[in-house]
């Protein structure tokens, strides 16, 4: 998919949701606000030790809202760790399961647990390794600002909408941290995500 393709969807979307949501159409505040870890993934730090990597897609989202749930478990690595997280994932007992399109490797460990590896190989790959949150599993996970910026990268629609949700939650802070992330590496998409901030807004009558 094309920058001009992932731009006409996010529109897309956007424009749809603004017909339809209303103010506090969401959870109670309350409850959204808790962070959960009630499921309990794949601890990969013994396995990855010396290596940056943290935890990322849906999974990450339980770091700073309710928790989603998810059949597998997203993983950042910078791309040139590669070879080194590939063979001690091996040694390790993870079985090889598959390759991603996007770059990095599905895998399975003992357990039945489906483990997705994405190599990073973008220019802020390493500050977004070096920026680290932890959920409440103590799981190593990226910031707010670059789980954003991956999310709306995607483009796809349960991103867009996971977006606005953390956003509808995060402090102006936080929102003001992500926006200035979006005007180094994602100025093109930079109304996309005030748009979504508003929406965050709005949906959880949440305090601008």
């Amino acid at each position: 998919m094309t920058l001009d393709e992932m731009a006409i969807r996010r529109r897309r979307f956007l424009g749809m949701v603004r017909r339809r949501v209303g103010p506090g159409l969401g959870s109670g505040r309350q409850w959204m606000e808790e962070r959960m870890a009630s499921r309990q993934w794949p601890d990969l730090t013994g396995v990855l030790e010396g290596l940056r990597w943290a935890v990322a897609g849906d999974v990450a989202i339980r770091a700073y809202g309710p928790e989603r749930h998810t059949r597998d478990l997203d993983v950042v690595i910078l791309k040139r760790d590669s070879l080194q997280a590939r063979n001690r994932l091996k040694a390790s007992g993870h079985e090889l399961v598959q390759e991603l399109a996007i770059g990095g490797s599905v895998w399975r460990d003992a357990d039945g647990e489906m483990i997705d590896v994405i190599e990073l190989d973008a220019p802020w790959s390493e500050d977004a390794l070096g920026d680290l949150g932890r959920d409440a599993q103590g799981l190593p996970v990226l910031s707010l600002p670059y789980l954003t910026l991956m999310k709306v990268a995607s483009g796809r629609t349960q991103d867009l909408a996971d977006v606005s949700r953390m956003m509808g939650l995060a402090s102006e802070a936080d929102r003001a941290r992500v926006a200035s992330l979006f005007s180094t590496w994602m100025p093109e998409a930079l109304e996309d995500l005030k748009a979504l901030i508003e929406l965050g807004v709005l949906e959880w009558g949440s305090e601008s």
